[in-house]
């Protein structure tokens, strides 16, 4: 393994000391973009540079794209080789990106030292985690021991098996699995996975559960959650014996498909939110204090379905598919993918939580859908459907990232290119967007919504290349750090 940077380095690293810091960080300058092609047979995904700088004259456009070897990998999420939870060492320095390729296994590493010429430093084939038995790998955090941890769904056959595999971060090479090898069967493991957060200040990790990949790559099916191929439990690990220690079931439908976590950025903190995409709700999870044995849990909200006409079901959840915690630790954003709204919530008292913003980015249910809403708990009358500069946006809003000020949200409307086609047919054939919505994040303000999209603000992946080939777009880094991939070390 890597040198532990926790242990042998006490001056400046990559990203910042603090949350804190973080906030009064310079503003974002580039977006790295993980852009799969939404036709696999002719073209291979990319990840680009967009500039986001508003002073520059190429602001809004591509300044540079890496277009990989391999056709059908599905490019997803992304993470670092270190990050703030490395920030004490000077000799670490954030300088390549990490991105697991969903539908290939493979695991790309890229040099995004210049933002400007992205390069491709080594791929990790499939074959690689097939030998420590893990596929599917999904998100990617770095350790404060110098490795890269990231979580896989699947075993080598994508049978479904929850797993960590570490990649050193210097090497780049494979170097084993993270948890702990159960002999003697005492903890049983987790059934599935997805993502994961860990808080090393209270000795926890709490992972996600998706589903089986196989069955994930089909597109989904509503019977195969039914039939036990996809999950409803967060599974907490003790993060120093890197075993499980308890597993959280989320009953009823609300539970099914809890994606992504984030505990707050206070490294002390013990609060953390978990989006459930088909139970469409936002789990609150907590330690009374930090002798607890136990994370106690609740539902902090949950979003009514909607009775629908001319849908794939005569009813439509809201599917959250992403939230995330802005830097100051007092708002938190989802993505309804379905629905077509992000909401923002104040959660500075995490027990009692309130909506402060909501914003309509595509969807499938405004006024241009075909589809008729019958019965909506929540709305009068349907959204109109978003135009920016002309462009309609298609499909809905997915991945989310925040500026590190808390006042410019960006979105992009991808999901996973099979049920991208599955549930906006126009989003696979016109392309993904990037939008930019507004925020009003004075915690003083009276205002009764704090979002707006951005009527000046459009990245299109239509021909974004000038090739003819449509692209989708998901996650999204700053070359800084970010809301989302930034784990702190408690002082």
């Amino acid at each position: 393994m890597s040198g532990s940077c926790q242990k042998s380095c006490k001056s400046a690293g990559p990203g910042y000391a603090t949350p804190e810091d973080a906030v009064n960080g310079p503003r974002e300058k580039f977006l790295f973009v993980a852009t799969p092609s939404a036709d696999i047979d002719k073209a291979n995904d990319a990840l680009v540079t967009i500039d986001v700088d508003p002073e520059s004259p190429t602001f809004k456009t591509v300044v540079s794209k890496l277009i990989f070897p391999h056709k059908g990998d599905e490019v997803h999420h992304m993470g670092w080789n270190a990050c703030s939870s490395c920030h004490g060492c000077a000799s670490v320095a954030r300088s390549h990106l990490i991105l697991p390729c969903l539908n290939s296994s493979r695991i790309y590493v890229v040099d995004a030292r210049d933002p400007k010429d992205l390069k491709l430093e080594r791929v990790i084939e499939p074959e690689e985690l097939a030998a420590v038995n893990v596929s599917f790998p999904h998100t990617a955090h770095c350790l404060a021991d110098g490795n890269i941890m990231i979580s896989t769904l699947g075993d080598a056959e994508e049978n479904n098996k929850a797993d960590f595999v570490l990649i050193d971060s210097k090497t780049f090479r494979v170097v084993g699995t993270w948890a702990k090898e159960n002999k003697d069967l005492t903890d049983i493991p987790p059934k599935f996975g997805y993502d994961f957060w860990y808080q090393p200040h209270h000795n926890i990790m709490i992972s996600t559960e998706w589903g089986t990949p196989k069955n994930i790559k089909r597109g989904f099916v509503v019977d195969d959650v039914l039939q036990g191929f996809y999950g409803n439990k967060l599974n907490v690990y003790d993060w120093k014996e890197r075993k499980p220690i308890q597993t959280i079931t989320l009953e009823g439908m609300e539970g099914y498909l809890p994606l992504e976590v984030r505990f707050k950025h206070d490294p002390k903190s013990v609060h953390a939110f978990i989006g459930t995409a088909l139970g469409s709700a936002l789990i609150h999870v907590w330690m009374d204090n930090e002798n607890d044995a136990q994370l106690k849990h609740e539902t902090a909200i949950a979003i009514p379905a909607k009775k629908v006409t001319g849908w794939l079901l005569p009813e439509m959840p809201s599917l959250i598919t992403d939230i995330l915690i802005s830097m100051d630790d007092s708002f938190l954003f989802i993505s309804n993918w379905v629905h077509g709204d992000i909401r923002m919530y104040d959660i500075r008292d995490p027990f009692k939580i309130k909506l402060v913003g909501q914003a309509f980015i595509g969807g499938s249910i405004h006024t241009e859908t075909g589809v008729e809403v019958q019965d909506d708990p929540e709305l009068s009358e349907q959204p109109k459907a978003l135009y920016i500069q002309g462009t309609k946006i298609e499909g809905g809003p997915q991945m989310l990232q925040l500026s590190l000020d808390g006042k410019r949200l960006y979105v992009t409307t991808s999901l996973y290119r099979k049920w991208d086609e599955m549930f906006y047919p126009n989003l696979a054939k016109k392309g993904a967007t990037m939008v930019l919505v507004d925020v009003d994040n004075d915690l003083n303000s009276t205002s009764t919504n704090r979002l707006k999209p951005n009527p000046d603000y459009l990245v299109n992946f239509d021909n974004i290349f000038g090739d003819g080939i449509t692209y989708l777009a998901h996650e999204m880094r700053y070359p800084g750090g970010d809301c989302t991939s930034d784990i702190f070390l408690a002082k």
